[in-house]
This record gives structure tokens, C-alpha cells and sequence, in this order.
């Protein structure tokens, strides 16, 4: 993960053949850095998938889909959303539910209850390994819960407190939006899913997309570890921040 977090997202995925980003909330040049920290080049991508348009994921897709050419994933009704600066991309839309082929990663979109035009989250399958990428939702619904079964590498937004959300310092109108059900998991509820719902074939499990204001990592790895211990999983946890990259993970 490039970065994770409400001020900007970026993920790459990639198989021996195959490399391509989900989402792009960092700028062309820090997307560039941060690919070059970890040894890869920027127009070796095969493809940029968007999970919907809200300008912590879109922020620097024109600059870099413009520079090196890349294609560009998102549905049929989020496209129109996203401003290209005057160009036009190498653009792909699909209806969400639809599974994607991509070199050799098989890549299943599914519906995600959000605030956005047609958010949706993805599974992306390659070489017996599956990963699951979900944050920007409300709750997690049966739906979703199908679509991670399975999961080797599971990205799950952990994105507030509740408690420091509702000290914190934003407007109330703000708080009720990230609390309602297209809004934003809290800590409790990604703990809940771990508790109750999340596969025990998940061997590495990443919380993401915390919030500046209303969270803070080490309260997340402690919520985290709990729920992952009161399971009794060997799952390795991670959070992801949005100031530097995670480390790579390999299967």
C-alpha cells in the first residue's frame, strides 16, 4: 500500500506479469517516489482500477493515466464523475458485480455502501492467491462478507473512534455522515467483523484508510490484535498510514 487514509489512497497489486494500481489519491511525483522505494517503475503499470471518485482516490489519476498512458477501470457511472484535464484516457467501464481480466489477475468488483456515485470494492485473484481490498463503507453487508471469503491479504478500513469522532472537530452534519451507513467503519466495527465474520484463511490483515482527526495507529493495532487474539488467529496485522508506504507483501 502506497498510502491509506482520508487525505489520500494508492495501492499496487502485482503478479509476475501484471502490476496495477487501485485508486490514485497521491500526486504523479509522490505515486512515483513511493513505486521507485520499493523497485518499481511506474510504465511497467498495466492498469489503474478506481473504487470511486471522491478526491482522496482520484486526486492524481489524470496526471499519471496522462504521463505514462495508462488504462483506466471504473464503472459505468462513476466515469463521468472524474474530471480528465482536458484529455482522453485510456478508459474502461464495466458495470459493478462485473469480474475483470487483467494479464494474468482475475479481479471481481462488488458494491460497497458509500457516499460516492457507485463506489465498489475488489477481490483480485492470481496464482491460487486472492487479495481483498475494502474501505470506504458504512458497514459491511452480507454481500461483502461473501466477497472476502477466502481472503489471503485482506485490506479493512479501520477509519475512526467512535468516541474521538464525537469530540472531535468536525461540524455535526460531518460526524453523522462518516457514522451513518455510507459513511465510514469505525474501530468497533471492523473489530466486530474480525470477531465474527472475517476468514480464518486470512493470513495478513490491514487495517487502512484511518482517519487524521479521529483515530490514531496504535489505538487500531491494540482494537486489532484484541479481536484477532479473542479469535484465536495467528493473523499477522498491519495499519497502514497515509505519510509513507507499507512494506511490500509477498505470497
Amino acid at each position: 500500500m502506497l498510502a491509506s487514509g482520508s487525505s489520500g489512497n494508492c495501492t499496487l497489486i502485482a503478479s509476475q506479469r501484471t502490476r496495477v494500481l487501485i485508486d490514485v489519491g497521491l500526486s504523479r511525483r509522490e505515486v512515483c517516489q513511493r513505486l521507485s522505494a520499493i523497485g518499481e517503475d511506474p510504465q511497467k503499470l498495466d492498469a489503474i482500477l478506481v473504487t470511486h471518485e471522491h478526491t482522496d482516490h482520484v486526486s492524481g489519476l489524470p496526471l499519471l493515466a496522462r504521463k505514462f498512458g495508462i488504462p483506466i477501470y471504473m464503472t459505468h457511472l462513476a466515469a463521468p464523475a472524474v474530471a480528465f484535464e482536458g484529455f482522453r484516457p485510456k478508459l474502461e467501464t464495466f458495470q459493478a458485480g462485473t469480474r475483470l481480466a487483467i494479464g494474468d489477475l482475475e479481479i471481481d468488483s462488488f458494491t460497497i455502501p458509500h457516499d460516492a456515485i457507485d463506489p465498489v470494492g475488489y477481490s483480485v485473484h492470481s496464482q491460487g492467491i486472492k487479495v481483498g481490498v475494502v474501505t470506504d463503507l458504512g458497514y459491511i453487508p452480507d454481500s461483502i462478507k461473501f466477497h472476502l471469503k477466502g481472503t489471503h491479504l485482506l485490506v479493512l478500513e479501520s477509519n475512526h473512534d467512535l468516541e474521538m469522532l464525537k469530540v472531535g472537530p468536525y461540524p455535526w452534519a460531518v460526524k453523522q455522515r462518516v457514522m451513518g451507513r455510507k459513511g465510514h467503519l469505525s474501530n468497533e466495527s471492523a473489530s466486530e467483523f474480525i470477531l465474527r465474520d472475517m476468514d480464518s484463511s486470512t493470513a495478513t490483515l490491514v487495517l487502512a484508510h484511518l482517519s487524521e482527526h479521529n483515530n490514531h495507529p496504535e489505538l487500531v493495532r491494540l482494537v486489532g490484535r484484541q479481536a484477532l487474539e479473542q479469535r484465536g488467529l495467528e493473523t499477522r496485522l498491519v495499519v497502514a498510514e497515509h505519510r509513507r508506504q507499507t512494506e511490500v507483501f509477498r505470497f
